[in-house]
């Protein structure tokens, strides 16, 4: 009999032994998962985290009739002009998300912009989209500075509003903003023409007259890959805007 309860007692302890060991190496295995997926993509954290938290902005809430037009992917030296031409007009301040390179090519017409009271901001050197691996807090920070390098080169004056390309946010573009001296801007997502996809300048008008709100940040492009429409639009959106209300300023104002 004692021998008998001692091979049960092995086996049991045998049975726990065991099952301790599948703990532990089940317990590894989703630790290296959790790693392997941490170092394939940035954790995703929606509007909600950064927006209370102040560290992105998509619209300004106000009992102001105000607006916010802002201009992406610039300078054009055709389709800029025109649209500094169309706010002139109409008494509009904007605020214009350049790309470094391009104030490279075009420095005159940024200095335009500002002598015009328009806000210059920066929208990195490349317009490369941050959504993967490759582009760390540091790098993200390099675009960031060599833009501000070629606008104050320009303008004599540091940018302090920064939107990445194609909407991208995540910990590491807000992380390299801070560290720059930026923060981040987007847009209304009622507000977006995607007139950089020429949707039909009706369908960009529409857009934004049936949607404008008070403290809405409208994003549209004055640089596009091929003819645009904005201009166009622009020429219908401003005066009726206008005659409903509102001021145009500036996304710092």
């Amino acid at each position: 009999a004692p021998k008998r309860k001692q091979r049960r007692a092995s086996g049991s302890e045998g049975d726990t032994m065991g099952t301790f060991r599948k703990t532990i190496l089940l317990a590894a295995c989703l630790t290296a998962t959790a790693f392997a997926r941490a170092d394939a993509a940035p954790e995703k954290k929606g509007r909600d985290y950064y927006e209370t938290r102040g560290e992105i902005v998509w619209e300004v809430p106000t009992e102001q009739k105000v607006i916010a037009l802002t201009f992406d992917d610039g300078p054009d030296p055709v389709d800029t002009p025109a649209i500094l031409e169309l706010l002139r007009q109409y008494g509009a301040k904007a605020t214009f998300f350049v790309v470094g390179q391009r104030v490279d090519k075009f420095p005159d017409i940024v200095r335009r912009e500002m002598e015009e009271g328009h806000e210059i901001a920066n929208h990195t050197f490349t317009h490369n989209y941050m959504n993967g691996r490759k582009h760390s807090a540091d790098r993200i920070a390099d675009e960031i500075m060599k833009t501000e390098q070629s606008i104050v080169r320009v303008t004599g004056k540091k940018p302090h509003l920064f939107r990445p390309p194609g909407g991208y946010y995540n910990d590491q573009v807000v992380g390299a903003s801070k560290t720059t001296g930026y923060k981040v801007v987007m847009w209304s997502w009622h507000q977006d023409t995607e007139d950089w996809s020429t949707p039909g300048v009706g369908k960009i008008v529409n857009k934004v007259l049936k949607n404008a709100r008070n403290g809405d940040i409208v994003l549209f492009h004055d640089y596009v890959e091929g003819k645009t429409q904005t201009v166009e639009a622009l020429r219908q959106i401003l005066p009726q805007l206008k005659e409903r209300g509102f001021r145009f300023i500036t996304v710092s104002e």
